[in-house]
């Protein structure tokens, strides 16, 4: 059954993706995203509202302040998905996975692997091929996309350190969504966004994102890890890029050339190989 729950979160999460294009149609990003959290958060707190009993001070800084790392890796995917495709978007997120051993070695822990090293490298290479043009450019929304990796990389090692402290992980998730959607809806303020014309799908996509891609794949997760092999479980989450991928060619009309095709294949090939190497921690995704 775990693997199967696991399964079912990387196809919902590999469907954000898609539905977040669209749903950019009617809402400007950050209003997207605050309307998003603020709803997610909702749900999980009448889910587990005594869950917050074993609160604590420290878990309380510690959600905030992950909440922020969180809310930055999403406006950036999301301005990044503003100008890029669904599937390119998702492969390049994905390299986060890739990426954590590398950010466990720079906050001062263990030095990566030979595979994570091995993977990275596979992973770069897949990269160039996915967002490098002729002119060995990179455009925006695939550097911003590659940027929300790092930080999506980031905050996974946060919340695995918070968890080795005792906190608990799903008041620190609660915590990260809320102060994400706060963050999301500061910046919508700052920078005057505006919506644009709402259609009523428009705010069936917001209650999908919210409601399925956020609280309910949460769910989903932390019950699949539960009760399968780490391993394994890394493995049909990272699942989520292929899900996302071919998505965007069904429903968004994405042409997959065959440099694409190579470039996606090396970038999920360098994602499993890092999963083999380590276990799979609480993860941000569309």
């Amino acid at each position: 059954m775990g693997p199967v729950t696991l399964l079912l979160c990387a196809l919902i999460w590999g469907s954000g993706f898609v539905v977040m294009k669209s749903a950019l149609d009617g809402f400007p990003p950050a209003m997207l995203l605050g309307i998003r959290f603020t709803m997610a958060a909702a749900a999980l707190c009448a889910v587990f509202a005594r869950r917050f009993r074993l609160m604590t001070k420290k878990t309380l800084w510690h959600g905030l302040g992950v909440g922020l790392v969180l809310g930055a890796a999403y406006l950036v995917q999301t301005w990044g998905l503003e100008r890029t495709t669904p599937g390119k978007n998702a492969f390049l997120t994905a390299v986060y996975c890739v990426l954590v051993p590398f950010v466990v070695w720079a906050m001062g822990g263990r030095k990566p692997t030979k595979i994570s090293i091995l993977a990275g490298g596979i992973c770069l290479a897949g990269i160039g091929l996915i967002s490098l043009d002729e002119g060995w450019g990179i455009g925006l929304g695939d550097a911003l996309s590659l940027g929300c990796g790092v930080l999506f990389a980031v905050q996974v090692t946060l919340i695995d350190r918070c968890a080795k402290e005792g906190d608990d992980i799903v008041l620190l998730t609660i915590l990260q969504i809320a102060a994400a959607g706060v963050m999301a809806w500061l910046v919508a303020l700052l920078t005057g966004e505006r919506p644009g014309q709402i259609s009523g799908a428009s705010w069936g996509e917001v209650a999908y994102l919210s409601l399925i891609t956020t609280a309910l794949a949460l769910l989903l997760q932390n019950v699949g890890q539960s009760m399968t092999e780490p391993s394994l479980a890394a493995i049909l989450l990272s699942l989520e890029c292929v899900s996302g991928a071919l998505l965007s060619v069904l429903f968004y009309g994405e042409t997959i050339t065959l440099r694409l095709a190579l470039g996606f294949a090396a970038v999920f090939a360098a994602v499993v190989l890092a999963s083999r190497s380590q276990s799979p921690m609480t993860a941000k995704k569309p």
